[in-house]
Protein backbone atom coordinates (compact mmCIF):
# COMPACT_ATOMS: atom_id res chain seq x y z
CA UNK A 1 0.00 0.00 0.00
CA UNK A 2 1.42 3.56 -0.50
CA UNK A 3 1.63 6.61 1.01
CA UNK A 4 -0.43 9.55 0.04
CA UNK A 5 0.55 11.05 -2.87
CA UNK A 6 2.46 14.76 -2.13
CA UNK A 7 0.26 18.13 -3.08
CA UNK A 8 0.65 19.08 -6.03
CA UNK A 9 2.90 22.38 -6.60
CA UNK A 10 1.74 25.77 -7.90
CA UNK A 11 5.04 25.85 -10.20
CA UNK A 12 4.43 22.09 -11.19
CA UNK A 13 0.52 23.11 -11.51
CA UNK A 14 1.71 25.78 -13.96
CA UNK A 15 3.45 23.43 -15.85
CA UNK A 16 0.52 21.35 -16.86
CA UNK A 17 -1.60 23.75 -17.85
CA UNK A 18 1.40 25.33 -19.95
CA UNK A 19 2.11 21.47 -21.92
CA UNK A 20 -1.96 21.16 -21.85
CA UNK A 21 -2.19 24.65 -23.61
CA UNK A 22 0.82 23.34 -25.93
CA UNK A 23 -1.17 20.50 -27.05
CA UNK A 24 -4.86 22.58 -27.68
CA UNK A 25 -2.87 24.73 -29.76
CA UNK A 26 -1.58 21.20 -31.77
CA UNK A 27 -4.99 20.52 -31.83
CA UNK A 28 -6.38 23.90 -33.42
CA UNK A 29 -3.10 24.27 -35.86
CA UNK A 30 -4.22 20.81 -37.12
CA UNK A 31 -7.30 21.15 -37.70
CA UNK A 32 -7.01 24.85 -39.38
CA UNK A 33 -4.08 24.43 -40.84
CA UNK A 34 -6.08 23.25 -43.93
CA UNK A 35 -7.51 26.20 -44.37
CA UNK A 36 -4.42 27.85 -46.06
CA UNK A 37 -3.90 25.17 -48.66
CA UNK A 38 -7.50 25.15 -49.87
CA UNK A 39 -6.05 26.94 -52.87
CA UNK A 40 -3.71 24.98 -53.87
CA UNK A 41 -5.40 21.90 -53.09
CA UNK A 42 -8.23 23.06 -55.02
CA UNK A 43 -5.77 23.56 -58.13
CA UNK A 44 -3.80 20.32 -57.88
CA UNK A 45 -7.01 17.87 -57.32
CA UNK A 46 -9.17 19.81 -59.14
CA UNK A 47 -11.42 19.68 -56.30
CA UNK A 48 -14.87 21.24 -55.79
CA UNK A 49 -15.65 23.40 -53.20
CA UNK A 50 -18.07 21.23 -51.56
CA UNK A 51 -15.24 18.52 -51.85
CA UNK A 52 -12.84 21.17 -49.71
CA UNK A 53 -15.82 22.31 -47.68
CA UNK A 54 -16.27 18.42 -46.26
CA UNK A 55 -12.21 17.72 -45.64
CA UNK A 56 -12.73 20.08 -42.91
CA UNK A 57 -16.54 19.44 -41.94
CA UNK A 58 -15.53 15.54 -41.28
CA UNK A 59 -12.89 16.84 -38.23
CA UNK A 60 -15.39 18.87 -36.52
CA UNK A 61 -18.56 16.11 -37.08
CA UNK A 62 -15.98 13.35 -35.67
CA UNK A 63 -15.58 15.39 -32.83
CA UNK A 64 -19.50 15.95 -32.05
CA UNK A 65 -19.81 12.46 -32.17
CA UNK A 66 -17.18 10.90 -30.38
CA UNK A 67 -16.76 13.37 -27.52
CA UNK A 68 -18.90 11.53 -25.22
CA UNK A 69 -17.68 8.04 -25.45
CA UNK A 70 -14.26 9.07 -25.58
CA UNK A 71 -14.44 10.88 -22.79
CA UNK A 72 -16.23 8.55 -20.90
CA UNK A 73 -13.48 6.42 -21.52
CA UNK A 74 -10.95 8.87 -20.54
CA UNK A 75 -12.25 9.19 -17.24
CA UNK A 76 -12.10 4.82 -16.53
CA UNK A 77 -8.81 4.30 -18.56
CA UNK A 78 -7.21 7.78 -17.56
CA UNK A 79 -7.13 11.11 -18.68
CA UNK A 80 -3.33 11.68 -18.84
CA UNK A 81 -3.13 8.54 -20.70
CA UNK A 82 -5.92 9.35 -23.07
CA UNK A 83 -4.80 12.92 -23.87
CA UNK A 84 -1.07 11.17 -24.57
CA UNK A 85 -2.96 8.81 -27.27
CA UNK A 86 -5.32 11.27 -28.55
CA UNK A 87 -2.68 13.73 -29.05
CA UNK A 88 0.07 10.94 -31.18
CA UNK A 89 -3.30 9.87 -33.24
CA UNK A 90 -4.04 13.54 -34.61
CA UNK A 91 -0.49 13.99 -35.53
CA UNK A 92 0.29 10.93 -37.42
CA UNK A 93 -2.99 11.30 -39.00
CA UNK A 94 -1.96 15.14 -40.08
CA UNK A 95 1.12 13.40 -41.13
CA UNK A 96 -0.50 11.18 -43.07
CA UNK A 97 -2.44 14.38 -44.47
CA UNK A 98 1.44 15.23 -45.64
CA UNK A 99 1.54 11.98 -47.73
CA UNK A 100 -2.01 12.18 -49.47
CA UNK A 101 -1.96 11.53 -53.14
CA UNK A 102 -5.80 11.84 -53.56
CA UNK A 103 -8.84 13.37 -52.37
CA UNK A 104 -10.00 10.00 -50.59
CA UNK A 105 -6.57 9.34 -48.92
CA UNK A 106 -7.41 13.34 -47.60
CA UNK A 107 -10.61 12.32 -46.56
CA UNK A 108 -9.36 9.51 -44.22
CA UNK A 109 -6.40 11.52 -42.62
CA UNK A 110 -9.01 13.62 -41.80
CA UNK A 111 -11.22 11.66 -40.44
CA UNK A 112 -8.54 10.46 -38.40
CA UNK A 113 -7.44 13.87 -37.23
CA UNK A 114 -11.37 14.38 -35.83
CA UNK A 115 -10.88 11.08 -34.18
CA UNK A 116 -7.83 12.36 -32.37
CA UNK A 117 -9.00 15.56 -31.29
CA UNK A 118 -13.12 14.31 -30.29
CA UNK A 119 -12.23 14.52 -26.40
CA UNK A 120 -9.25 16.97 -25.86
CA UNK A 121 -11.50 19.78 -25.06
CA UNK A 122 -13.32 17.90 -22.48
CA UNK A 123 -10.66 15.74 -20.90
CA UNK A 124 -7.68 18.30 -21.37
CA UNK A 125 -9.76 21.45 -19.37
CA UNK A 126 -10.49 18.37 -17.03
CA UNK A 127 -6.92 17.84 -16.25
CA UNK A 128 -6.09 21.72 -15.83
CA UNK A 129 -8.65 22.20 -13.39
CA UNK A 130 -7.62 19.38 -11.39
CA UNK A 131 -4.34 21.06 -9.98
CA UNK A 132 -6.17 24.60 -9.54
CA UNK A 133 -8.11 26.00 -7.21
CA UNK A 134 -11.51 26.83 -7.76
CA UNK A 135 -10.80 30.51 -7.79
CA UNK A 136 -9.23 30.63 -10.89
CA UNK A 137 -11.81 27.81 -12.64
CA UNK A 138 -13.30 30.70 -14.90
CA UNK A 139 -10.07 32.92 -16.10
CA UNK A 140 -8.69 29.16 -16.74
CA UNK A 141 -12.05 27.57 -18.69
CA UNK A 142 -11.67 31.18 -20.82
CA UNK A 143 -7.83 30.78 -21.56
CA UNK A 144 -9.06 27.64 -23.15
CA UNK A 145 -11.75 28.83 -25.46
CA UNK A 146 -9.02 31.71 -26.38
CA UNK A 147 -6.68 29.42 -26.63
CA UNK A 148 -8.52 27.19 -29.47
CA UNK A 149 -8.73 30.67 -31.63
CA UNK A 150 -5.01 31.60 -31.08
CA UNK A 151 -4.53 27.88 -32.26
CA UNK A 152 -6.57 28.59 -35.40
CA UNK A 153 -4.71 31.68 -35.84
CA UNK A 154 -0.99 29.82 -35.73
CA UNK A 155 -2.58 27.22 -37.83
CA UNK A 156 -3.73 29.47 -40.81
CA UNK A 157 -0.56 32.02 -40.72
CA UNK A 158 2.22 29.26 -40.47
CA UNK A 159 0.34 26.85 -42.99
CA UNK A 160 -0.05 29.42 -45.67
CA UNK A 161 3.49 30.60 -44.71
CA UNK A 162 5.02 27.00 -45.43
CA UNK A 163 3.04 25.86 -48.17
CA UNK A 164 4.07 29.48 -49.97
CA UNK A 165 7.94 28.41 -49.39
CA UNK A 166 7.74 24.71 -48.95
CA UNK A 167 4.52 23.63 -50.85
CA UNK A 168 1.47 22.43 -49.07
CA UNK A 169 2.96 18.88 -47.98
CA UNK A 170 4.97 20.29 -45.83
CA UNK A 171 2.21 22.06 -43.88
CA UNK A 172 0.95 19.30 -42.62
CA UNK A 173 4.21 17.72 -41.86
CA UNK A 174 5.57 20.52 -40.00
CA UNK A 175 1.96 20.38 -37.40
CA UNK A 176 2.38 16.89 -37.12
CA UNK A 177 5.39 16.30 -36.13
CA UNK A 178 5.08 19.91 -33.53
CA UNK A 179 2.28 17.25 -31.92
CA UNK A 180 4.21 14.40 -31.90
CA UNK A 181 7.02 16.24 -30.25
CA UNK A 182 4.43 17.51 -27.18
CA UNK A 183 2.68 14.16 -27.00
CA UNK A 184 6.27 12.80 -26.22
CA UNK A 185 6.99 15.88 -23.51
CA UNK A 186 3.57 15.35 -21.87
CA UNK A 187 3.81 11.86 -21.33
CA UNK A 188 7.18 12.36 -19.42
CA UNK A 189 5.91 14.99 -17.44
CA UNK A 190 1.89 14.49 -16.56
CA UNK A 191 1.04 11.25 -14.84
CA UNK A 192 -1.49 10.08 -13.37
CA UNK A 193 0.54 9.25 -10.36
CA UNK A 194 1.86 13.00 -10.31
CA UNK A 195 -2.23 14.05 -10.19
CA UNK A 196 -3.09 11.67 -8.06
CA UNK A 197 -3.67 13.99 -5.01
CA UNK A 198 -5.50 16.56 -7.22
CA UNK A 199 -7.94 14.16 -8.74
CA UNK A 200 -9.98 11.52 -8.29
CA UNK A 201 -7.65 9.17 -10.48
CA UNK A 202 -8.04 7.67 -13.75
CA UNK A 203 -11.49 6.18 -12.56
CA UNK A 204 -13.36 9.42 -12.29
CA UNK A 205 -14.84 10.76 -8.78
CA UNK A 206 -16.26 7.77 -6.96
CA UNK A 207 -20.51 7.32 -7.51
CA UNK A 208 -20.98 9.71 -9.90
CA UNK A 209 -22.13 7.34 -12.86
CA UNK A 210 -25.32 6.62 -10.70
CA UNK A 211 -26.04 10.17 -10.16
CA UNK A 212 -25.64 11.17 -13.91
CA UNK A 213 -27.60 9.02 -15.40
CA UNK A 214 -30.66 10.39 -13.48
CA UNK A 215 -29.70 13.88 -14.00
CA UNK A 216 -29.46 13.52 -17.32
CA UNK A 217 -33.03 14.65 -18.29
CA UNK A 218 -32.57 18.08 -16.80
CA UNK A 219 -30.18 19.09 -19.74
CA UNK A 220 -33.10 18.88 -22.02
CA UNK A 221 -35.80 20.22 -19.72
CA UNK A 222 -36.88 23.53 -20.44
CA UNK A 223 -37.32 25.77 -23.49
CA UNK A 224 -34.60 27.80 -22.48
CA UNK A 225 -31.88 25.72 -22.11
CA UNK A 226 -32.57 24.43 -25.68
CA UNK A 227 -32.81 27.97 -26.69
CA UNK A 228 -28.82 28.28 -25.56
CA UNK A 229 -27.97 25.10 -27.37
CA UNK A 230 -29.52 25.34 -30.70
CA UNK A 231 -28.86 29.30 -30.27
CA UNK A 232 -24.66 28.62 -29.66
CA UNK A 233 -24.39 25.74 -32.21
CA UNK A 234 -26.31 28.62 -35.53
CA UNK A 235 -23.91 31.15 -34.12
CA UNK A 236 -20.72 28.56 -34.73
CA UNK A 237 -22.08 27.62 -38.04
CA UNK A 238 -21.70 30.75 -38.60
CA UNK A 239 -17.74 31.62 -37.31
CA UNK A 240 -16.75 28.20 -38.40
CA UNK A 241 -17.79 29.17 -42.03
CA UNK A 242 -15.43 32.39 -42.16
CA UNK A 243 -12.77 30.76 -40.63
CA UNK A 244 -12.95 27.92 -43.29
CA UNK A 245 -13.23 30.13 -45.95
CA UNK A 246 -11.56 33.55 -45.59
CA UNK A 247 -8.11 32.36 -47.04
CA UNK A 248 -10.00 31.30 -50.10
CA UNK A 249 -12.19 34.28 -50.17
CA UNK A 250 -9.04 36.86 -49.37
CA UNK A 251 -7.64 34.54 -52.23
CA UNK A 252 -10.19 34.81 -54.99
CA UNK A 253 -11.42 38.23 -54.14
CA UNK A 254 -8.55 39.86 -53.21
CA UNK A 255 -5.58 37.92 -55.62
CA UNK A 256 -3.53 37.23 -52.14
CA UNK A 257 -0.91 34.56 -52.45
CA UNK A 258 -1.40 31.82 -50.17
CA UNK A 259 1.08 33.10 -47.66
CA UNK A 260 -0.60 36.52 -47.23
CA UNK A 261 -3.68 34.90 -47.30
CA UNK A 262 -3.27 33.08 -44.54
CA UNK A 263 -1.83 35.71 -42.54
CA UNK A 264 -4.87 37.67 -43.14
CA UNK A 265 -7.04 34.84 -42.67
CA UNK A 266 -5.44 34.39 -39.36
CA UNK A 267 -5.88 38.17 -38.04
CA UNK A 268 -9.85 37.61 -38.67
CA UNK A 269 -9.56 34.09 -36.70
CA UNK A 270 -7.84 35.79 -34.15
CA UNK A 271 -10.64 38.33 -33.87
CA UNK A 272 -13.11 35.38 -33.77
CA UNK A 273 -11.23 34.75 -30.23
CA UNK A 274 -11.12 38.30 -29.11
CA UNK A 275 -15.11 38.47 -29.58
CA UNK A 276 -15.37 35.16 -27.51
CA UNK A 277 -13.76 36.54 -24.82
CA UNK A 278 -14.95 40.30 -24.57
CA UNK A 279 -18.85 38.31 -25.13
CA UNK A 280 -18.02 36.32 -21.76
CA UNK A 281 -16.62 39.50 -20.19
CA UNK A 282 -19.70 41.80 -21.06
CA UNK A 283 -22.51 38.94 -20.15
CA UNK A 284 -20.40 38.54 -16.73
CA UNK A 285 -20.87 42.02 -16.11
CA UNK A 286 -24.12 43.29 -17.27
CA UNK A 287 -25.80 39.68 -16.15
CA UNK A 288 -24.20 39.82 -12.39
CA UNK A 289 -27.67 41.39 -10.88
CA UNK A 290 -29.73 41.54 -14.38
CA UNK A 291 -29.47 37.41 -14.84
CA UNK A 292 -31.67 38.59 -18.26
CA UNK A 293 -29.44 40.75 -19.68
CA UNK A 294 -26.98 37.66 -20.56
CA UNK A 295 -30.24 36.79 -23.45
CA UNK A 296 -29.71 40.38 -24.54
CA UNK A 297 -25.76 40.11 -24.86
CA UNK A 298 -26.50 36.94 -27.19
CA UNK A 299 -29.20 38.33 -29.19
CA UNK A 300 -27.06 42.10 -30.01
CA UNK A 301 -24.23 39.63 -30.77
CA UNK A 302 -26.64 37.44 -33.41
CA UNK A 303 -28.60 40.65 -34.85
CA UNK A 304 -25.04 42.85 -35.03
CA UNK A 305 -23.18 39.72 -36.84
CA UNK A 306 -26.17 39.20 -39.68
CA UNK A 307 -26.17 43.01 -40.17
CA UNK A 308 -22.89 43.80 -40.58
CA UNK A 309 -21.93 40.33 -42.11
CA UNK A 310 -24.37 40.64 -44.76
CA UNK A 311 -23.73 44.32 -45.54
CA UNK A 312 -20.03 43.61 -45.67
CA UNK A 313 -20.49 40.93 -48.23
CA UNK A 314 -22.55 43.17 -50.35
CA UNK A 315 -19.57 45.28 -51.04
CA UNK A 316 -17.14 45.09 -53.77
CA UNK A 317 -13.26 44.28 -52.22
CA UNK A 318 -11.96 47.45 -50.46
CA UNK A 319 -11.69 48.42 -47.25
CA UNK A 320 -14.82 49.02 -46.31
CA UNK A 321 -15.56 45.42 -46.62
CA UNK A 322 -12.79 44.15 -44.61
CA UNK A 323 -13.85 46.52 -41.91
CA UNK A 324 -17.34 45.23 -41.77
CA UNK A 325 -16.43 41.90 -41.88
CA UNK A 326 -14.18 41.95 -39.16
CA UNK A 327 -16.55 43.85 -37.07
CA UNK A 328 -18.98 40.89 -38.20
CA UNK A 329 -16.56 38.76 -37.54
CA UNK A 330 -15.96 39.77 -34.23
CA UNK A 331 -19.45 39.68 -33.07
CA UNK A 332 -20.08 36.10 -34.83
CA UNK A 333 -18.87 33.55 -31.84
CA UNK A 334 -19.40 36.46 -29.03
CA UNK A 335 -22.31 34.15 -28.30
CA UNK A 336 -20.37 31.09 -26.83
CA UNK A 337 -19.33 32.64 -23.41
CA UNK A 338 -22.82 33.59 -22.63
CA UNK A 339 -24.77 30.63 -23.91
CA UNK A 340 -22.63 28.69 -21.94
CA UNK A 341 -23.41 31.00 -19.17
CA UNK A 342 -26.85 30.14 -19.42
CA UNK A 343 -26.85 26.19 -19.90
CA UNK A 344 -24.70 26.46 -16.82
CA UNK A 345 -27.64 28.03 -15.09
CA UNK A 346 -30.42 26.36 -16.29
CA UNK A 347 -28.73 22.64 -15.12
CA UNK A 348 -27.89 21.46 -11.96
CA UNK A 349 -24.23 21.86 -11.01
CA UNK A 350 -24.28 18.02 -10.46
CA UNK A 351 -24.28 17.82 -14.22
CA UNK A 352 -22.20 20.94 -15.22
CA UNK A 353 -20.33 19.18 -16.90
CA UNK A 354 -21.82 16.84 -18.87
CA UNK A 355 -24.22 19.94 -19.17
CA UNK A 356 -20.92 21.56 -21.63
CA UNK A 357 -20.48 18.32 -22.79
CA UNK A 358 -23.97 18.60 -24.84
CA UNK A 359 -23.58 22.39 -25.44
CA UNK A 360 -20.31 21.22 -27.24
CA UNK A 361 -21.72 18.54 -28.99
CA UNK A 362 -24.71 21.09 -30.49
CA UNK A 363 -21.63 22.98 -31.76
CA UNK A 364 -20.21 20.20 -33.25
CA UNK A 365 -22.95 18.75 -34.90
CA UNK A 366 -25.11 22.25 -35.76
CA UNK A 367 -21.56 24.83 -36.67
CA UNK A 368 -18.59 22.94 -36.53
CA UNK A 369 -19.33 20.39 -39.27
CA UNK A 370 -22.19 21.96 -41.15
CA UNK A 371 -20.69 25.28 -41.83
CA UNK A 372 -17.76 25.19 -43.89
CA UNK A 373 -19.26 21.82 -45.72
CA UNK A 374 -22.87 23.61 -46.63
CA UNK A 375 -20.55 27.13 -47.14
CA UNK A 376 -19.08 25.02 -50.10
CA UNK A 377 -21.99 22.98 -51.56
CA UNK A 378 -23.72 26.75 -52.06
CA UNK A 379 -20.28 28.17 -53.18
CA UNK A 380 -20.61 25.18 -55.81
CA UNK A 381 -24.10 26.63 -57.03
CA UNK A 382 -23.70 30.66 -57.00
CA UNK A 383 -19.99 31.49 -56.49
CA UNK A 384 -18.29 31.34 -52.95
CA UNK A 385 -18.40 35.52 -52.52
CA UNK A 386 -22.01 35.07 -52.98
CA UNK A 387 -22.56 32.16 -50.52
CA UNK A 388 -21.00 34.28 -48.00
CA UNK A 389 -23.61 36.75 -48.59
CA UNK A 390 -25.99 33.92 -47.82
CA UNK A 391 -24.78 32.22 -44.58
CA UNK A 392 -24.91 35.21 -42.15
CA UNK A 393 -29.11 34.55 -42.26
CA UNK A 394 -28.41 31.44 -39.90
CA UNK A 395 -27.60 34.40 -37.16
CA UNK A 396 -31.63 35.59 -37.98
CA UNK A 397 -32.79 32.19 -36.42
CA UNK A 398 -29.88 31.88 -33.62
CA UNK A 399 -31.06 35.56 -32.34
CA UNK A 400 -34.76 34.27 -32.65
CA UNK A 401 -33.51 30.88 -30.40
CA UNK A 402 -32.24 33.54 -27.91
CA UNK A 403 -35.03 35.53 -27.83
CA UNK A 404 -37.34 32.97 -27.35
CA UNK A 405 -34.94 31.29 -24.38
CA UNK A 406 -35.20 35.05 -22.92
CA UNK A 407 -39.10 34.61 -22.58
CA UNK A 408 -39.00 31.25 -21.21
CA UNK A 409 -35.60 32.07 -18.38
CA UNK A 410 -38.24 32.79 -15.54
CA UNK A 411 -39.78 29.02 -16.22
CA UNK A 412 -36.38 27.62 -16.39
CA UNK A 413 -35.12 28.95 -13.24
CA UNK A 414 -38.29 28.03 -11.01
CA UNK A 415 -38.51 24.52 -12.57
CA UNK A 416 -34.64 23.70 -12.15
CA UNK A 417 -35.35 25.17 -8.25
CA UNK A 418 -38.73 23.17 -7.76
CA UNK A 419 -36.77 20.00 -8.82
CA UNK A 420 -33.52 20.96 -6.51
CA UNK A 421 -35.87 20.91 -3.80
CA UNK A 422 -37.86 17.97 -3.96
CA UNK A 423 -34.34 15.99 -4.48
CA UNK A 424 -33.30 18.03 -1.17
CA UNK A 425 -35.95 16.51 0.57
CA UNK A 426 -35.53 13.01 -0.68
CA UNK A 427 -34.46 11.17 2.17
CA UNK A 428 -31.14 10.56 1.77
Amino acid sequence: MTGPAEPVTRRYAWLVFVLSFGLLLSDYMSRQVLNAVFPLLKAEWLLTDAQLGSLSGVVALMVGVLTFPLSLLADRWGRVRSLVVAAVVWSLATLGCAVSASYGQMFLGRFMVGVGEAAYGSVGIAVVLSVFPARLRATLSGTFIAGGAFGSVLGVSIGGVVAQHLGWRWTFAVMGLFGLALAALYSVVVTERKLASADAGPGGTPGTRGPVRTLLPRLFSSVSVLCAYVGSGLQMFLAMALLAWMPSFLDRSYGLAPAKAGLAAGAFALITGIGMVGGGMVCDRLGRRKPHLKWTVAIVCSVGSLTLLTAGFQLPPGTPQLVLVGLGTLLSNATAGPAAAMVVSLTPAAVAATAMATLTLANSLLGLAPGPAVTGMLADRVGLHAALRVIPLVSLVAGLAFALGRRHYDKGLVSLSAWSLGKSELPT
